[in-house]
């Protein structure tokens, strides 16, 4: 069985960033710390590879290479959206606040909807 710790769930605006992923074989399992959604969510796909960990304009790429690329995006957007955090630490708000306000961006969660 293949685990797979803090897996991001985006099934719903509150992104939970805490999900364990067990799959066996090509098949999601268990998918603890999820909602029912989000359970259902996961357990509705498969855990194929096809994919390397990282694309850059949907070319391969290391992870290094990947959040360069991501910075520049960042760095070089007009108005960058911070958005799903109604489920996350109070640290992890803070820090994703100073990221914003350092790109120059905006915050906004999914209960503005």
């Amino acid at each position: 069985m293949e685990i797979v710790r803090n897996a991001t769930c985006t099934f719903c605006g509150c992104v939970c960033d805490d999900i364990e992923l067990h799959a066996e074989a090509e098949k999601i399992v268990k998918a603890k710390n999820a909602c029912s959604l989000g359970e259902a969510h996961f357990r509705h796909h498969t855990a194929e590879r096809h994919y390397p960990d990282a694309l850059i304009d949907g070319q391969p790429a290391t992870v290094d290479e990947a959040v360069e690329a991501a910075a520049d995006i960042l760095y070089n957007a007009n108005m960058p959206l911070v958005y799903g955090l109604s489920n996350v630490t109070c640290e992890a708000s803070r820090g994703a606040v100073a990221l914003a306000e350092m790109i120059g961006g905006v915050v906004d969660s999914h209960t503005s909807l």
